[in-house]
């Protein structure tokens, strides 16, 4: 039964990676059906992580129409333009620092475009600044203080000794060094050079590239107080959690978990930025970013729930034929979750369907929250909302998909920046935790 219930799992990931967007979801939805046809009983639906993603993008789609996103990509413009020949370092810096700051990596999407304009400027290939910029917004969802993934992984470690605030101090300096050399490695080993790619030597010759140059971008007038507000809405959920958090001991009894302070807080900052902004609410239900949020929900609600479901039914035997295995090679948590994650599309899908199982597996406290960010694999297929934007995006042909699907240039940096990522967060960890 065990093997029957796995082929249907694969089977419904394999047939919405081949629907694409908001069909994974719907296809994990179809395989919790099949698995309850044949006897197994549903697992839990992911209602926090998916509430949560739902009031931050609320409040970031206000934010998109009151214009707070085209001044954060007007002063990324700036910063690129001002060190073009750094920008394969640059630009994923940029793209980690504003997934921090947003909790969803969506709100790099809105600055893949300045990078690869930027880099074809100064002929270096703009696949090396998109991939790098593009992996790193990934991995910063596992250090976004209000990211779905980062908030359920403080839920569920709290139990487990791990506070909140150890769990950033882990998780947000260990990314972000990983990131950096990460960066440094990719603008050193590989060749930047955009006139040494055939490719775009051939494009260049048919007229199929064109250089937009450093357009000026209308900036509405109250952009930047919905950037401040957004920002401010993000200091107090870290300042709730701080203050409610069991290992400072400052509230005995917190008025309310860290959900429903994100919940609160998120849609109060979408309510102000659509009052003191003027913004139309009919305008945020069909921004960008509204819709790439509400599909990620879909996407979530299907494939977690699915895996919820294979992993609550056959725990016991996860538990006689893997436990002994994980507990010897602690490593092997972080490959589990690396490949998962391709699978299930999202880092607190992956969370929210393996962290359970890792932890009845007893693993320390230290090797969950140094494998957490490898939960950051979705660019191993090519087929993540921002890895397809970045192949659009680029006219050179720079950066494209090869014919054996995994050879494309967002795998290398992907898997060092994860690799380092893991690396530093079982270091710094050992003394933290």
């Amino acid at each position: 039964m065990i093997v029957i219930e796995l082929i249907i799992v694969l089977a419904a990931i394999f047939l919405g990676a081949r629907l694409g967007g908001i069909g994974i979801g719907y296809a994990g939805g179809l395989g919790v059906l099949v698995l309850a046809l044949i006897g197994v009983k549903p697992g839990h639906i992911p209602f926090d992580v998916i509430s949560i993603i739902m009031a931050v993008i609320a409040a970031i789609s206000a934010m998109q129409i009151a214009g707070g996103l085209d001044y954060l990509v007007n002063q990324t413009e700036k910063l690129l333009r001002k060190n073009p020949k750094y920008i394969t370092i640059l630009a994923p810096i940029v793209t980690y620092f504003l997934t921090i700051f947003a909790g969803t990596g969506n709100i790099s999407l809105a600055t893949l475009p300045v990078i690869a304009e930027v880099a074809k400027e100064q002929g270096i290939k703009p696949c090396r600044p998109l991939s790098t910029a593009v992996v790193s917004a990934q991995i910063a969802i596992t250090a976004s203080p209000i990211s779905a993934a980062v908030v359920y992984m403080s839920s569920v470690l709290e139990g487990h000794g791990v506070s909140y605030i150890h769990l950033l101090a882990v998780v947000i300096p260990s990314t972000l060094m990983a990131v950096l050399i990460m960066s440094f490695l990719v603008s050193k080993l590989f060749n930047s050079k955009l006139s040494d790619d055939p490719v775009y030597r051939k494009r260049l010759e048919e007229g199929l590239i064109e250089l937009r140059g450093d357009k000026q971008m209308e900036i509405k007038p109250r952009a930047k107080a919905s950037v401040l507000m957004f920002l401010l809405g993000v200091v107090c959920v870290v300042i709730y959690a701080i203050i409610n958090s069991p290992s400072l001991g400052l509230v005995a009894t917190p008025l309310m978990n860290t959900t429903n302070a994100i919940l609160i807080i998120m849609l109060s900052v979408a309510t102000l930025t659509t009052v003191f902004c003027g913004v139309e609410t009919e305008s945020i239900l069909s921004s960008s970013t509204f819709k790439a949020g509400m599909s990620a929900c879909i996407c979530i609600l299907g494939v977690a729930w699915l895996g919820d479901t294979f992993v609550s039914a056959n725990i016991d035997w996860i538990k006689e034929t893997a436990g002994s295995v994980i507990q010897s090679h602690p490593w092997l948590l972080a490959v589990i979750f690396f490949f998962a994650s391709a699978l299930l599309y999202s880092q607190a899908a992956t969370a929210k369907a393996l962290m359970p199982m890792a932890l009845a597996l007893n693993v320390s406290p230290l090797t969950a929250v140094a494998s957490f960010a490898a939960v950051s694999g979705l660019f191993i297929l090519p087929t993540y909302p921002t890895l397809v934007a970045a192949v659009q995006m680029d006219d050179t042909g720079t950066t494209r998909i090869g014919k054996f699907v995994f050879n494309h240039p967002f795998f290398i940096p992907g898997t060092i920046g994860v690799v380092l990522s893991v690396c530093f967060g079982f270091l710094l960890g050992s003394f933290i935790l």
